[in-house]
């Protein structure tokens, strides 16, 4: 993506940052429609996305696909990024993460792993982890806490890719965040963009209540049918 960082440089050295996009996700709850292909204001969630990881000065993304890889690749196909399909999505999201981490290029220095399905999230936001990520003194894993709830997107030393690649490391899980907690460096925010998702109808409809905007499928886009 190759722009500068915009913000949250400082006095601290200038970083490499990669991140994983992901995208391959089966939404079942939702009638098996890619989330990230979800519209506010017209624009997919997933190329809001990839607006807000360029401007937060991300060098390098990969988006990994998977269910309805074609539709979703369709919807970036005009950005700079690497597109990964993941055979095995329906084993669940390490398996896209470990996907995109293998297409990262090694000379990154940190690695943004985020989802395609967060409405609210902006160039601020993931500048502000990043700036978070390198204050973090001793932690691998930063993750945004508001409150006790752990959000998205994390960014973690590019050092642990081959502990994620083997299996070692869940960092999405709660297990293991509560097993390893010398690994984890919270940032702590009231920034509630980062745990706004979409999962089911009934986040669609608490998102319109919540933020006046409704959330709309493309109309060439229909719902699975068993």
């Amino acid at each position: 993506m190759g722009c500068p960082l915009k913000a949250g440089g400082g006095l601290h050295s200038r970083l490499a940052i990669g991140a994983v996009l992901l995208a391959a996700g089966r939404a079942q709850r939702l009638g098996g429609r890619p989330k990230p292909l979800l519209e506010l204001g017209g624009v997919p969630l997933i190329r809001r996305n990839l607006i807000a990881l360029s401007g937060a000065g991300v060098d390098e993304v990969v988006v990994v696909t998977g269910h309805r890889a074609e539709a979703v690749e369709a919807a970036v196909q005009d950005f700079p990024v690497t597109l990964v399909r993941n055979p095995d999505y329906e084993q669940g999201r390490m398996s896209s993460v470990r996907a995109g981490l293998v297409a990262l290029s090694e000379r990154m220095d940190a690695v943004v792993v985020a989802l395609s399905d967060q409405p609210l999230l902006g160039a601020a936001d993931i500048t502000a982890l990043i700036s978070a990520y390198k204050r973090r003194g001793e932690g691998a894993v930063v993750i945004p806490y508001v409150g006790a709830r752990p959000g998205n997107p994390i960014v973690f030393e590019a050092a642990l890719r081959e502990e994620i690649l083997a299996g070692d490391i869940r960092f999405g899980c709660r297990q293991w965040i509560a097993r390893h907690p010398e690994r984890i460096a919270r940032f702590e925010t009231d920034n509630v963009h980062y745990l706004v998702d979409l999962d089911t109808p009934e986040d669609l409809a608490r998102f319109r209540a919540d933020y006046g905007h409704a959330l709309r499928w493309p109309e060439d886009l229909k719902p699975l049918t068993d």
